[in-house]
């Protein structure tokens, strides 16, 4: 027989134990049921892996967009406190609207893909 162990956080480790209990299973009963459920269908398994990877993929991208916007507004706030002009906010403004949608997006698309399952 054979032994494995896993690591999880306090509020994983809360999603298992509720999950166990409402199938009125042990966590270790439901642990393996689920791991070996997810092996003999490699194909979703694998589906749902790489729609995870590229959701933090696309979420990653948004924060460091994000964050690039955010310094270019402050460095137009800047300009135009200090009385001078700011030739690019209007650009910026677009950006920012353009990221927003993107942000927008990104959130229905994977509300819908959730919706599907």
């Amino acid at each position: 027989m054979h032994q494995p162990s896993c690591r999880m956080n306090d509020a994983e480790y809360q999603l298992l134990a509720r999950a166990a209990a409402t199938c009125h299973m042990s966590i270790a009963g439901f642990l393996a049921r689920a791991a070996l459920n997810a092996a003999h269908d490699l194909g979703r398994t694998a589906e749902d892996i790489a729609g995870e990877r590229e959701m933090l993929h696309e979420l990653f991208a948004l924060r460091r967009h994000l964050g690039q916007l955010g310094n270019n507004l402050n460095q137009v706030a800047k300009a135009l406190n200090s009385g001078a002009d700011a030739p690019q906010a209007e650009a910026v403004l677009a950006a920012v609207q353009r990221a927003a949608r993107r942000v927008d997006a990104f959130t229905q698309h994977h509300l819908d893909n959730r919706r599907a399952r």
